[in-house]
């Protein structure tokens, strides 16, 4: 028996999603952990999209393997009541045996989250990042229309990542401002690790008038990840949809983290 999971979490205090050799905290771990103990049998997950340490998910999705039968509610109040608070597995659904949460996934959605203003948040530490000075989200969005279709991300992959290729196709990408808030919405088949923080480090740099809007178009030319944006912070990013044919049965709605 196959079950896809949607999984939330809080990703302040965990070394990322993957298990770490070294035993430090992760994501999964504790997911695993708390499947086993509801499944009776040992679990073992495949995610949609790995996630950084400190980059939270509203809507990751995963799937796994058991013989153990189990109503949906144990998989999800069951399952809960095994992990810890920063934590939360969202709703779960019984699959086909080829379905994978990773290579049967079509989307991957992100939203990054910046306070702009002068003053910190004291209750928002971890959750969003803070930028001080003047931003202008319009040109912003403007820059971001450029990294639309299927092309070359070299200039925005990190230099450990693992992909074969930088070929990705964004399917597109919006900038918008909500009083002190500017929200980094993107949706892509797939990402490059890193992909989206260095985007938004590249884009708050257009919005602080520091480069040009067609600086953008430039940087996909060069293919040169030196010459592009520093990598903003993992603390305002969020995985928050991942979409897979009406088939599979795994449509769930999506919810995106604003705080206003």
């Amino acid at each position: 028996m196959r079950i896809a999971l949607g999984i939330e979490y809080d990703g302040s205090q965990f070394s990322g999603w993957q298990m770490q050799k070294d035993g430090t905290r992760t994501v999964q771990e504790c997911v695993e952990t708390a499947l086993s103990v509801v499944a009776n049998e040992k679990v073992q997950v495949v995610c949609a999209g790995r996630t950084d340490t400190g980059v939270h998910a509203t809507g990751q999705v995963v799937h796994f393997d058991c013989t153990s039968h189990r109503p949906e509610r144990a998989w999800v109040m069951g399952v809960n009541a095994h992990l810890p608070n920063d934590i939360s597995s969202l709703w779960s659904v019984e699959v086909d045996d080829e379905f994978s949460a990773r290579f049967s996934a079509t989307a991957r959605q992100y939203r990054y989250i910046i306070l702009n203003r002068d003053s910190r948040s004291a209750v928002l530490s971890k959750k969003v990042t803070c930028k001080h000075g003047s931003l202008d989200a319009d040109k912003m969005h403007q820059a971001a229309q450029l990294l639309t279709g299927e092309q070359d991300f070299s200039s925005f992959r990190s230099a450990a990542c693992q992909a074969n290729h930088a070929m990705r196709h964004v399917h597109w990408v919006k900038v918008t401002r909500v009083d002190d808030f500017i929200y980094v919405d993107i949706e892509a088949n797939a990402f490059l690790h890193h992909m989206v923080r260095n985007i938004v480090g590249t884009l708050l740099m257009v919005g602080a008038g520091e480069q040009p809007i067609e600086w953008v178009s430039e940087l996909l030319a060069i293919k040169d990840r030196n010459l592009a944006g520093p990598t903003a912070a993992a603390d305002g990013l969020y995985m928050v949809k991942v979409t897979y044919p009406d088939a599979t049965g795994v449509a769930k709605p999506i919810y995106l983290p604003g705080f206003v």
